[in-house]
């Protein structure tokens, strides 16, 4: 009986963080480039009461033993890197990879993060940043009497300055891509961090070896499904019902068990 009390309670753990993912999915469906996460279960050791193949006779062996289960554990909140949604926003600041890649940030201790998200824009000098004022890897400055920039599929920046009639070329965007993007660290602010699991970053001209194209004035939005978020939360949600039910059963099968009189 007390078994059951414990089995049960994992059970409620396990989908009270089930839940918790699936509510930051939903908190995050407008955040460009944000990718949704998943949370993946493993059932916990069994206790072995009987064991399969131990002899009843000499002759004969006991065909199926006796195991019962502890349990449910949450093994591993993954990412999904699937693509999410391209919407036109007509800002020239605003890029989208279309396919594999990150874009490069240089953080303010001078380590460098990734991130999806393509709302650039420039900061005092002129330099190509994100929201936070972090700069674009590697670096692109607009010079201040630029009237119109452009940014081709292969990342290269040009601009057209006044009193020009030809652009000029003032740097090119280079994407990293990881051999295990799900073994990325998420910072928040849109940013992720490589780890040993994900490999370190190899980076490469856009549109070559497999690595995304860029699509100025478009960006990519979140990949969150909400309807498949609120099918997840329903289920979820039932599972664990369900097991709040079982410490109920298990509990009045222990009052049972104490009102027991001679």
């Amino acid at each position: 009986m007390i078994r059951a009390l414990w089995t049960a309670a994992s059970g409620m753990q396990a989908q009270q963080l089930n839940i918790d993912v699936v509510a930051n999915n939903l908190a995050n469906v407008n955040t460009t480039g944000f990718k949704k996460s998943r949370a993946d279960f493993q059932d916990l050791m069994y206790q072995n009461l009987k064991t399969s193949g131990a002899p009843s006779t000499n002759a004969t062996q006991i065909p199926t033993g006796i195991q019962v289960g502890l349990g449910s554990k949450a093994a591993a909140v993954s990412k999904i890197f699937t693509a999410g949604n391209i919407t036109q926003t007509g800002n020239e600041m605003d890029l989208a990879i279309e396919g594999e890649g990150f874009f490069q940030i240089q953080m303010p201790d001078g380590s460098t993060n990734y991130s999806r998200a393509g709302s650039f824009k420039k900061d005092s000098q002129g330099r190509m940043v994100n929201s936070d004022g972090y700069p674009l890897l590697p670096e692109v400055i607009i010079p201040n009497n630029a009237t119109k920039i452009t940014v081709g599929n292969d990342g290269t920046v040009s601009v057209m300055q006044s009193g020009q009639n030809t652009p000029t070329s003032v740097g090119t965007i280079q994407l990293a891509t990881f051999s295990n993007p799900a073994g990325l660290s998420s910072l928040g602010h849109n940013l992720y961090q490589p780890t040993d699991s994900s490999g370190a970053a190899t980076t490469g001209t856009s549109g070559q070896n497999g690595i995304g194209t860029l699509s100025q004035g478009f960006l990519e939005m979140s990949n969150v499904s909400v309807m498949e978020e609120m099918v997840n939360m329903i289920v979820g949600q039932r599972a664990y019902e369900i097991n709040s039910k079982a410490v109920q059963a298990a509990d009045e099968m222990l009052q049972t068990a104490n009102n027991l009189r001679r």
